[in-house]
């Protein structure tokens, strides 16, 4: 049945339409769970809330688990899913700088938008700051960023190809992986916040 555009269920002429009513639900997702809030983003790094990875795991979970019973039920089709093919040092690199990032900044480029959309200064703020860096990289991408954005290009891989296991067995051990990972954010929360109420 899915994707239901390549399918031919839905006219792609719907696509851009589609894509702002996700994003428009998606950025009031986020803003009722708190993510507008800079101080619930850091919290992460700093160790007294650990909302935002909870949630995202949570979603990353429930849409994989979606896809492997859809794609068993014969509900979508996983080989028209378009992969994103993996630059393993610009993923790396990216991961770093983005990561430093929300940890200044105190966003990440989607939540800046929820928090600039509720009239938020440090929020319009950074999303001035991803203008600016957007310009920079397209300017200068020929001649500083092309060849690192183009090392290590793996392709379209899966993680399940990669580890040589089923989709399944993958899944599986993934839902062992979060089920540890929430028991760690309890913990670790705990802890922070204990430190946080001494002072």
């Amino acid at each position: 049945m899915g994707p239901l555009i390549q399918q031919g269920i839905i006219n792609p002429e719907w696509n851009s339409i589609i894509a702002f009513v996700i994003g428009i639900s998606f950025g009031f997702i986020l803003e009722q769970a708190g993510f507008s809030t800079a101080r619930k983003i850091v919290g992460v790094f700093y160790g007294y809330d650990m909302t935002v990875l909870r949630v995202f795991l949570t979603a990353v979970v429930t849409a994989s688990i979606g896809l492997l019973y859809f794609n068993y039920l014969g509900w979508i089709d996983l080989d028209l899913i378009y992969i994103n093919p993996t630059f393993i040092w610009s993923a790396i690199v990216g991961g770093v700088l983005v990561g430093l990032g929300m940890i200044v900044g105190g966003y990440c480029p989607g939540t800046s938008f929820a928090a600039a959309a509720i009239g938020k200064i440090d929020g319009i703020v950074f999303i001035g700051g991803l203008f600016i860096g957007v310009f920079f990289y397209g300017e200068t991408y020929n001649w500083l960023f092309k060849d690192l954005h183009e090392a290590g290009n793996l392709g379209a891989i899966t993680m399940y190809n990669l580890l040589g296991i089923s989709s399944g067995a993958l899944e599986f051990f993934f839902i062992l992986f979060a089920i540890l990972l929430f028991w760690m954010t309890i913990v670790i929360t705990k802890k922070f916040s204990n430190k946080l109420l001494k002072y």
